[in-house]
Parts: structure tokens; sequence; C-alpha cells
């Protein structure tokens, strides 16, 4: 058989491409647009601290990469449904969107408030959900491709009883999500993958540990997560040479779980 693949076909070029990525004011998605910028993309930082995405923006710029912010709350299905058209207008075709935004619940089931449940599910399942249809219609009319990393959890595979079963339900949903639309859009030139953190620093991790303590201790390595470790398969996702990856959920837990 024979391509015309380099050898090896590795390229993380992100050069000429438009990122889009959500609670980007802060933590991992804060990470993952500095990261997607320093491999060359453009890269549009959507959240709801406006202050904070200036800030990211500007530490980005500084660094030689290009950014732009553009506030948003993704609990609202309408801003949800007009952010690619205001990206879009102001930047171009977005060619890889990380639906990293998401809230924990940090209750007991039965205590759950029908607020708190609908806020959740809000962030959590219907975001990802319509800024990832609202896009792939696009690129569908205009036959580009489209690169979409969902940010899962581990906790989609495992939950421990400690009070975080939305979340869990929620994440579940994602990873089911990642696998259905793959298949659906395999046709054309858009990709669908996942990430499963485990346990790594962030701004939620944070609220974890001030309710839980220093969960570290039972961890094989004794050790949270840093979000740089996540940096290459990111990379891998969005890249041209995963071309064809789609459908996949890559756990990353540094040993944490037992699956």
């Amino acid at each position: 058989m024979t391509t015309d693949y380099p050898l090896p076909n590795a390229n993380l070029d992100l050069t000429g491409q438009l990122a889009l990525v959500t609670g980007a004011s802060s933590g991992l998605g804060a990470r993952f647009a500095r990261v997607l910028a320093a491999a060359g993309a453009r890269v549009a930082l959507c959240a709801r601290r406006a202050d904070r995405l200036d800030a990211v923006v500007a530490d980005i710029t500084a660094a030689g990469g290009a950014a732009q912010a553009f506030a948003i709350d993704v609990a609202d299905q309408g801003q949800c449904l007009g952010l690619a058209d205001r990206v879009e207008s102001a930047l171009g075709p977005v060619s890889i969107l990380v639906n990293n935004a998401g809230i924990p619940d940090a209750a007991r089931a039965h205590k759950l408030s029908p607020e708190l449940f609908n806020q959740v599910m809000a962030v959590n399942v219907h975001a990802p959900w319509l800024l990832s249809t609202s896009l792939a219609a696009r690129r569908i009319a205009d036959g580009k491709p489209l690169r979409i990393v969902n940010i899962a959890s581990m906790a989609a595979f495992e939950y421990q009883g400690h009070g975080a079963a939305l979340y869990s339900m929620t994440k579940a949903a994602v990873v089911r999500m990642t696998e259905v639309l793959a298949v659906e859009w395999a046709r054309w030139p858009i990709n669908v993958n996942a990430i499963a953190p485990g346990a790594f620093a962030s701004e939620m991790m944070d609220g974890m540990l001030s309710r839980m303590g220093d969960i570290t201790q039972g961890f094989r390595r004794k050790r949270l997560g840093d979000p740089a470790m996540m940096d290459s398969t990111l990379l891998y996702l969005v890249a041209p040479a995963s071309e064809a990856v789609t459908g996949t959920i890559i756990k990353i837990d540094d040993g944490q779980s037992n699956r």
C-alpha cells in the first residue's frame, strides 16, 4: 500500500486553524486554549467571566499567539445556538471545538434541587450538544473539516458515592454523545472524540478538595494530575495526523482508577 503520508505521520502544526474553547477563563480550559495557540491555531476563548477571558487572551498574545474573547453563558441555549455565528462572523470557519465547560453538583441525589439539576444538565450536556451540532451543520454545508473534543471525566465510568451522582451521569452522557455523533458524522470530515480526565489540578478540583480534604493519599501515585499532562493528547486529537480517529474516549487518570 502506498500513500503520500510522511514518515512518521505525526504533524501537530495547527497553523491556519481556528479553535473554539468553552470554559476558557480558567483551569483546564485556559490551559487548552494556550496549548492550541502555541501550536499555531487562532483561538476563540468562551466563558462567562469576561475579565478572566481578557487576561488569558493577553497571556496568549504576549506569547506570540492569536486569541479573541467571546463572553457567553453556556447554560443559555439561545447563546449556545448563536455562538457559531458570533465567532465565525468575526474570525472565519471554526475547525476545532473543545467542549470543556462543566460544573459539578456537589450534592446528594435526593437533596438536589430542580434548579441545580437543570443548571448542571444545561452546562454539561445541553451545551456540548448544541455547540457541536450547530458547528457540524455549518461544516456539513461547506465540506470543511471539524475536530470536536469533548471533555468528559473518569466519573463517567465510576462513582464512589460521595455526592456527585448527577455530575457522573452527565459525563456518561458526554461519552455516549461522543460515540453517536462520531458515527452520524463519519461520512463527512468531522471527527468527534473525548478526553476523560481523572483528578487533575483545576478550579473545580479546588472546590472538591475544600470539601473532602486531601484525596491524593488514596491514589497510587499520591498526587493530582497536572493539566500539562493532557497537552499531547489534546494536540493528537485535533491534529491533521489523527484523521482516522473518531468516536474514541481517551482516559487520562495517572493510574488513579480501578478501571
